[in-house]
């Protein structure tokens, strides 16, 4: 496994040009072009909150922030996890020609994604401002919860893109999840929503916990719960050092099924 991410570190100018061109990728065709970072999910917190506090009247006085936070961070989390599962089979051309660690595309397909959740925190802060919700000294713990998120993340698109080359179909079934988890997590409702039965789901539920650290940060004005932070990156990084180790004991597999 040493081997195997020392190959990738002498491949990193490789990591740079996937994260290059995944960002290029997505808007290419596009008029607005790089604009819609920002307008894509602007617009998908209109939507619902004219659903939830407008049509079903339901959300507190601070429901407005809560889904602005809820929804740009759920967003990394889809489209980042959707996006893996082509991860590999978007690069097939180069994969059967020449030796790559093929670790290294879920890394690629990770940090551009982290870049354009970047782009819509500038939403989020767009946001606190606009409801007078100044960040405090909070904020400088902004930098952990996004490094545990991208590792978990980073976990998730290197099971899935090698799942993925072996079970096509399975991509289709990735994007129903996400809708699962979408509905389960507390993105657009509350807890307080949530029958008492019913909420042992947000305990056990790491988006759920992603998303108390940020609005923690953003809008609460505390600093988020530290041990459940521990707990995720723990899990993401004996995940990752696993998967590793996998890449490097099966990479000729992929080639076969490419």
């Amino acid at each position: 496994m040493i081997r195997y991410m020392k190959e990738m570190w002498k491949r990193k100018d490789l990591v740079s040009y996937l994260v290059v061109t995944g960002l290029k990728a997505e808007n290419r065709n596009t008029a607005l072009g790089y604009l819609w970072w920002l307008l894509d999910p602007f617009l998908n917190i209109l939507i619902y909150y004219f659903l939830v506090a407008v049509i079903m009247k339901r959300g507190s006085p601070d429901y407005s922030p809560f889904l602005v936070v809820g929804m740009i961070v759920f967003r990394y989390f889809s489209t980042t996890v959707s996006m893996s599962c082509n991860a590999i089979l978007s690069h097939s051309g180069i994969i059967t020609q020449v030796y790559l660690p093929k670790a290294i595309f879920a890394v690629g397909t990770t940090l551009s994604q982290t870049i354009n959740f970047l782009f819509g925190l500038l939403i989020v802060e767009g946001f606190m401002l606009f409801f007078h919700r100044m960040p405090g000294i909070q904020l400088v713990c902004l930098p952990l919860i996004i490094l545990v998120q991208l590792l978990f993340q980073l976990a998730i698109a290197m099971f899935l893109s090698y799942i993925c080359i072996f079970i096509r179909d399975f991509k289709n079934v990735v994007g129903h999840i996400i809708m699962i988890l979408h509905f389960i997590a507390p993105v657009i409702w509350e807890v307080t929503f949530l029958p008492e039965k019913y909420q042992w789901v947000v305990r056990y539920d790491p988006i759920a916990w992603l998303l108390q650290a940020y609005r923690d940060v953003f809008m609460y004005g505390r600093f988020p719960d530290f041990r459940l932070l521990a707990v995720l990156m723990g899990f993401s990084v004996a995940a990752i050092l696993g998967l590793l180790w996998f890449f490097d004991k099966n990479e000729h597999k992929i080639v076969k099924a490419l």
